[in-house]
């Protein structure tokens, strides 16, 4: 199999199904798509052409067959290995598991606009402007607070569902943008966010995507350089 990701820098859509099959042990092939633009004629959608009718990542290529939009090809790699434990094994859980992965797929649309993923960065000061002047990153940080609390309370912990999950991969990224950004949190999901970011597939992804050293200045209106 072969996974099509974008910068690990920036691309949170990508680093859901990579952490998830890092952490899960399924072997694939790594096959990064720089970020040059969006548009029609750039690089990154000439290379997707022909493989997704999206141009989109992440991208999952199974002996030719393609499988695009993150919790589909989550979907997908839970039938395929059914015994890697990708969803909760009970079934309120496993239907829990993905609920919330569905509410943060569709939604948290504040919190993505005004704190885009970006790993390698330390930006409390936007973060702070977020925070005083757009009551909807408050209620996303607040609804995703909330819900973590619950979670981790009903299963124990560590993770969400008491062992790393799909859950746990789609807010991955968030983890990401509460550290980059400074968001304030409760102290029983800021441990949370630790010990995501401890886990050997994040690790791994945090790791390379520090790596990178690839500014993209359309990724990041509010600062000139890296």
């Amino acid at each position: 199999m072969q996974l099509y990701i974008g910068n690990k820098n920036y691309s949170s859509w990508s680093m859901r199904p990579w952490v998830l099959m890092r952490q899960a042990g399924i072997l694939f092939e790594e096959r990064m798509v720089r970020f040059d633009s969006f548009a029609p004629d750039s690089s990154f959608k000439r290379t997707l052409a022909g493989l997704s009718p999206t141009g989109r990542v992440p991208l999952l290529m199974d002996d030719g067959f393609a499988v695009w939009d993150s919790l589909a090809i989550v979907e997908y790699l839970a039938e395929r290995f059914p015994d890697r434990g990708l969803w909760p094994a009970a079934p309120r859980d496993r239907a829990r598991a993905r609920s919330v992965c569905a509410e943060m797929h569709a939604g948290f649309a504040a919190l993505r606009a005004a704190c885009p993923m970006n790993i390698e960065a330390s930006l409390p000061e936007v973060g702070a402007l977020a925070w005083r002047d757009k009551p909807a990153v408050h209620a996303d940080v607040a609804r995703i607070d909330a819900l973590w609390q619950e979670l981790l309370q009903a299963s124990g912990g560590p993770m969400l569902f008491g062992s790393f999950s799909a859950a746990d991969a789609f807010f991955a990224p968030v983890c990401m943008r509460l550290r980059t950004y400074g968001l304030p949190v409760s102290e029983f999901s800021a441990a949370y966010v630790r010990r995501v970011a401890e886990q050997p597939g994040v690790a791994a992804w945090i790791a390379d995507a520090l790596a990178e050293a690839d500014f993209r200045a359309f990724e990041e209106p509010y600062r000139l350089r890296r």
